[in-house]
């Protein structure tokens, strides 16, 4: 009846499969974790004002330097405090795609696979 399904109909096959979705599903589980304590700063007017965000982009410091501080400049320094978290954010996007690309390597799939869930 299930002649030439091995046996177990390709069951061990999908056993495989779930597996493999299961080691897949951990590893990013494990990754987004990762990403919650890499830090990242992002700078701008020649680091005068920096900010530094997780691997996700969440910002959790900003630091300005205090010779930056005239009410006529006022602009200048909110389009400063602007950049560098601007900068901060697309530096933690860049090192979670690069973590990405090591969690897909590291499952022998193409470094810039797109995985869901990140």
């Amino acid at each position: 009846m299930l002649k030439g399904l091995g046996g177990l109909g390709g069951l061990g096959d999908m056993g495989k499969m779930m597996k493999a979705a299961q080691e897949m599903q951990e590893k990013m589980a494990d990754l987004q974790t990762k990403l919650d304590t890499i830090e990242v700063t992002g700078e701008s007017g020649a680091g005068l004002v920096k900010a530094t965000a997780n691997g996700k982009g969440v910002l959790s410091g900003l630091t300005i330097d205090p010779s930056i501080f005239n009410a006529e400049d006022k602009e200048v320094v909110e389009d400063l405090i602007l950049a560098a978290i601007k900068d901060a954010q697309s530096r933690a996007q860049e090192r979670s795609k690069y973590e990405m690309g090591n969690l897909a390597e590291s499952m022998g799939l193409p470094r810039d696979m797109n995985l869901p869930g990140l």
